[in-house]
């Protein structure tokens, strides 16, 4: 039975063949690996599939610093070795290492995003779905994280071309520091994040009493965490807090962000989620019947990633998958049980009840402080960024130009891959 909602999903099979590196733990392939695990379930048959278009520069360039785009833009591995003080200043690095065709990965999933809300601004959709975004530690004038492009923030941005609030939520183990920042000031987008706190854990920041400020003040929620949330704990914190949250602040469109390093497992993260458990948050969401841009994020154990990315993808389509994984590219990795879901860990649980309990209240507390949803004399809506043309009597007709080069340039509203050129996929994964 099709989904009531219209869903559009976005993909590009060039994203999965990125390499941060051998020891790196971010690995694009995951991307890969989710979508042909979404092919083997069918799942494409009941959803519109979309190429993105790369974002340009000037799109880039709605958040982040011109400067820094440029620099993306030009470092390739074979320069960075010149411009030692320029990679100290924008944060490239270890963490965020410069490597082959990086402006274009941040175009490709940056695209993603954008075209996303696009496509719900003009409501041609009501779910859009890009699991190749969600990268929120990216900042204005630097990368952090793995992040160089917040494509989040860039998504946000044309939201609020169409619509006066949007609610950001985020359940990555990592706080959503890029997105935060972004909109600390602004009443126009509350942003809630669930996420690991204390012990030095990454980013450091998204304490309880980081509320926003000026007029942003009560439309920053940070929920921290302590190291072996389970399943029912998490959950029941969640719906407490986001029913209260669309209730208080009444959003137009709410943004998901699904980073799977809050699952049991991970390679990064300390949390027990099983995926039954963060695709509950993902339904419990997608139940207001508000438009819903969802995102990926974080999440470095990739066929866990790839298990719960695709799980959610049948959750935004009401579709109940079997447990058993069918014959696909990819269906090694999934050894040996080859089963879809994975369940909660056994970390202990050092979240006491009178500790999660006191997070409630305080959050709760600071959702009383907002009067009523903040209303937005909505001017004449910007259009869309322009995007040139192909003059195609400029090109030399003699010239051939290959299927990939035309695939690049076009995009297309009515095509999927099943299956994709990926050369990451033999490479040593690392430790």
């Amino acid at each position: 039975m099709p989904s009531k909602d219209r869903i559009a999903y976005f993909y590009d099979g060039d994203v999965g063949s990125v390499y941060f590196g051998p020891n790196h733990p971010m690995k694009p392939h995951r991307l890969c690996m989710t979508h042909h695990l979404v092919l083997s379930y069918g799942l494409h048959n009941k959803m519109e599939i979309y190429r993105p278009h790369k974002a340009y520069p000037v799109e880039l360039a709605q958040f982040h610093s011109p400067d820094y785009v440029e620099f993306l833009h030009r470092i390739t591995p074979d320069t960075q070795h010149l411009f030692a003080n320029d990679l100290k200043r924008y944060n490239l690095g270890e963490d965020c290492p410069v490597f082959d065709n990086l402006f274009e990965f941040c175009q490709m999933y940056a695209g993603g995003t954008i075209d996303a809300a696009r496509r719900l601004n003009n409501k041609l959709c009501d779910i859009a779905v890009n699991w190749a975004g969600g990268l929120h530690h990216a900042k204005k004038c630097e990368a952090s994280g793995f992040c160089y492009i917040n494509d989040l923030v860039l998504g946000i941005l044309e939201l609020l071309k169409h619509h006066a609030r949007v609610l950001y939520i985020d359940i990555d183990v990592h706080h959503g520091d890029g997105v935060e920042e972004a909109f600390y000031f602004t009443d126009r987008v509350m942003t809630v994040s669930f996420h690991k706190f204390g012990d030095m854990f990454f980013p450091g920041t998204g304490d309880v009493k980081d509320i926003g400020e000026r007029e942003g003040k009560y439309y920053a929620i940070n929920v921290p965490l302590k190291d072996g949330i389970d399943d029912a704990s998490f959950i029941r914190l969640f719906k407490i807090i986001i029913a209260k949250v669309v209730e208080t602040y009444l959003p137009n469109v709410i943004v998901l962000q699904c980073g799977a390093d809050s699952l049991a497992g991970d390679r990064l993260g300390c949390f027990n989620l099983s995926i039954d458990g963060h695709a509950e948050c993902v339904k419990f969401v997608k139940n207001f019947k508000l438009p819903l841009l969802v995102t990926g994020g974080g999440g470095y154990t990739k066929e866990n990633v790839a298990r719960c990315w695709t799980v959610e993808t049948g959750v935004l389509l009401e579709t109940e998958l079997p447990n058993e994984i069918p014959d696909n590219e990819y269906i090694q990795y999934f050894a040996p049980e080859f089963s879809l879901k994975i369940q909660s860990g056994n970390l202990e649980n050092l979240n006491s009840k009178s500790y999660l309990s006191s997070i409630k209240v305080q959050v709760l507390e600071s959702l009383r402080c907002i009067q009523h949803a903040p209303s937005v004399q909505m001017q004449e809506v910007p259009p869309d960024f322009y995007i040139p043309d192909f003059d195609e009597d400029e090109q030399d007709p003699d010239e051939r130009v290959d299927q990939h080069t035309q695939d690049k340039q076009i995009q297309r509203d009515d095509e999927y891959y099943e299956g994709d050129n990926d050369n990451d996929q033999n490479m040593d994964d690392g430790p």
